[in-house]
């Protein structure tokens, strides 16, 4: 969306989890199966390789795509890596197929996963990625290996769901997908739409500095939206050493949000509020690449072309019951967003490592117009001038970068890059600029398996990150009476982040990995204020921040619930940034401190049946601006249960209700009535709005 209350730096996660290895006496003989190796558990691979997982692993689970089984690996969370990167980068994606990466840079791992059918599914291979010759990949990463069965196959999912307050049931959502061969091309078709409605209701309290009620707001909130998405991904192989990808896809993406509110002032008229939201617009992306034989070695080739156009408009009046006026005002917004890129990679072994030379060209750019408009006391709205919010940014960035990777021993491997990019990024408008940058940028990574049930790595890296270029033109928040103005000064964030990650399998038990991150970060992009008296995104000076991660699998087979399994993730963050217009430390702004997400699952033995839960919780730091400071989250908890059969007349049938411990829309905020670092406060806003039930089905199979 154009506007957001606060940047949000992605980050995870700690959790404390310590099960004992103790067998029941008994539990061998009760399930069957040993119990360090289950039937088609993980059996070791070569040497400081991981482990493998076979199709008899998931049997229980009944998978109908690969992304059932992936998500059913121990101790594993599918990760889309860094989804702002600049350009296509080095692979930070944790999942590969064939032991390669996915091709398509907007169509998520979920989403490729689970076009492949399970039947194809030989087994996954589960390594560290610094032991693979891929630059860049280190932690935990999922092979999949595939093979088709020699004819076509069809994966379907559909989707619904209800709430039982202020929403319109969500009756749309789901995907379709065929994959078939001709001769030596694979191909894939799919069809889906990502969907979904939701809203709360509730009193918002508007109080004065003293805590006296200025105005009671009754409010009903609703909202959803719809990206229907046709793709088709196609593979050539001529020949052993020489592949073809060929990416298509396209969309429309539709979003709207109603948010009317009746005003009940301590003093004044009653005052009634219509507030609207509506976006929509048209995607597409057409990437490609070919790999084949030169020389000692590989050379590959990958082009993309993507493109996104958001029509945007916010719609906000206000109606009183004395005969005043209305007021209001209304915020149009066009932006078209381009991404054009052309990369190539050569890999060759040498000195008994993997070599790979890789350089690449991308270019960027965003082309906005925006149009600010008041209500006139004949009810028309006329246009106030806005010109900084109008104007375009593009990018023209190329970069080099060389990689090698080596198995030291038996146990350590070691891989390392290093290059450097070169950037230009122009501005026309009302503040029209140009300037360029010169940036290093490499990795140097440890993986270490001392035996075949641990393994631990280490990464340390110099980062660029991706500027958003809407925070070059001015915007407006009319809801919340907010205004961002442009900055042509902005320049991309750099950080060096160090990641270390320990894995420990547990046998029958399952399994449990630690990570710990640390980044230090310059040229950090928070709001900072104008001279005039405004405030804009711009860079603040350096921040830092520490991430610990944790996610466990355990398994109850040993102790006789045979089938049953628990699943953890937890986050802890602490992250500090100098707040630029008081000058004290602060958390970052908007960011996540903390999560938890426990879920549980048994699948019922000699039968089709499955139940289980989750329960999830997290918490937000406030967000800070020159005038205001608050906070935005949902919770304390939520809560859910399900039911699956996964035989129903040959489909798999899962019917979930959530949000049973009634979880609400929080929010609060402190509005000044001048620079928050001195002036008294204006008002406070606060409330905590119910969500009410929510329930979902799903119905999938193949054909």
């Amino acid at each position: 969306m154009p506007q957001s209350r606060a940047a949000t730096l992605l980050v995870g996660t700690c959790l404390v989890l310590s099960v004992a290895p103790v067998r029941a006496q008994g539990a061998e003989e009760q399930s069957g199966t040993s119990p360090v190796t289950p039937a088609g558990a993980a059996e070791a691979v070569p040497a400081g390789r991981g482990q493998s997982y076979a199709p008899a692993y998931f049997a229980q689970y009944s998978p109908r795509t690969a992304l059932d089984m992936v998500e059913r690996l121990p101790g594993f969370t599918i990760s889309d890596g860094n989804t702002s990167q600049r350009g296509l980068g080095q692979v930070s994606r944790n999942v590969l197929v064939n032991g390669e990466r996915f091709s398509s840079k907007s169509d998520s791992v979920r989403d490729l996963l689970r076009r492949i059918s399970a039947g194809d599914v030989i087994r996954i291979d589960v390594v560290d990625g610094t032991t693979l010759d891929i630059p860049g990949l280190t932690g935990q990463v999922a092979n999949v290996i595939v093979e088709g069965s020699g004819g076509g196959s069809g994966q379907f999912t559909y989707r619904a769901g209800f709430r039982a307050h202020n929403t319109d049931p969500q009756l749309y959502g789901g995907e379709i997908s065929w994959s078939d061969s001709l001769g030596e091309l694979d191909y894939t078709v799919s069809l889906k739409n990502n969907n979904d409605r939701f809203g709360a209701d509730g009193p918002i309290r508007i109080t004065d500095g003293a805590g006296e009620l200025i105005e009671i707001q009754d409010t009903v909130f609703s909202g959803g939206f719809d990206n229907p998405i046709l793709s088709a991904n196609l593979t050539y192989r001529p020949s052993s050493s020489t592949v073809a990808n060929l990416n298509l896809r396209f969309g429309e993406d539709y979003y709207y949000t109603d948010d009317p509110e009746t005003g009940f002032p301590v003093v004044g008229p009653v005052r009634t509020r219509l507030a609207t939201v509506r976006e929509d617009g048209p995607e597409y992306e057409i990437g490609g690449d070919v790999e084949f034989l030169l020389g000692p070695g590989k050379l590959k080739l990958i082009g993309l072309e993507r493109f996104e156009r958001d029509n945007f408009e916010s719609i906000v009046v206000d109606s009183f019951d004395n005969g005043m006026a209305d007021r209001g005002s209304r915020f149009n917004q066009v932006n078209e967003i381009g991404e054009r890129i052309g990369r190539f990679e050569y890999g060759w072994r040498m000195l008994a490592a993997d070599w790979q030379f890789a350089g690449e060209a991308a270019f960027n750019r965003l082309d906005r117009i925006s149009g600010l408009f008041e209500l006139d006391p004949r009810g028309d709205f006329m246009a106030v001038p806005f010109p900084a919010g109008t104007g375009g940014v593009s990018e023209d960035r190329y970069e080099g970068i060389l990689s090698v990777g080596k198995q030291l021993t038996d146990t350590l491997s070691f891989q390392a890059t290093g290059g450097a990019e070169y950037s230009k990024i122009e501005q026309t408008g009302s503040a029209a600029n140009s300037r360029t940058f010169q940036r290093p940028k490499g990795s140097a990574s440890l993986a270490w398996k001392p035996a075949a049930d641990f393994d631990a790595s280490a990464k340390l890296s110099r980062e660029v990150g991706q500027l958003s270029f809407g925070n070059f033109l001015a915007s407006v928040a009319l809801n919340d009476n907010n205004q961002n103005a442009g900055n042509n000064t902005l320049q991309p964030v750099q950080s060096w982040k160090l990641v270390a990650e320990a894995n420990k399998r547990l046998g029958a038990w399952g399994s449990v990995t630690f990570e710990f991150e640390r980044s230090w970060f310059e040229d950090f992009v928070d709001f900072f204020p104008l001279p005039g008296g405004g405030e804009a995104r711009g860079n603040i000076g350096d921040a830092d921040a520490t991430v610990l991660r944790s996610n466990a699998t355990i398994k109850l087979d040993p102790v006789g619930w045979t089938g049953a399994q628990f699943d953890a993730r937890a986050a802890l963050v602490d992250a500090s940034v100098v707040d630029p217009f008081t000058g004290l430390p602060r958390f970052i702004s908007g960011n996540t401190r903390d999560l938890l997400e426990l879920d549980f699952r048994q699948d019922i033995p000699a039968s089709d049946w499955a139940y289980g839960g989750g329960y999830s919780t997290y918490q937000n730091a406030f967000y800070f601006r020159r005038f205001e400071i608050g906070r935005d989250q949902e919770g304390p908890g939520f809560l859910d249960v399900f039911v699956e059969h996964k035989d129903v007349f040959g489909l798999t049938v899962n019917a979930t209700a959530a949000n049973l411990l009634g979880a609400t829309q929080n929010f609060e905020r402190t509005v000044f009535s001048g620079d928050r670092a001195a002036a008294p406060i204006a008002f406070r806003e606060t409330y905590r709005r119910r969500i009410g039930p929510i329930f979902r089905f799903s119905v999938s199979g193949n054909f």
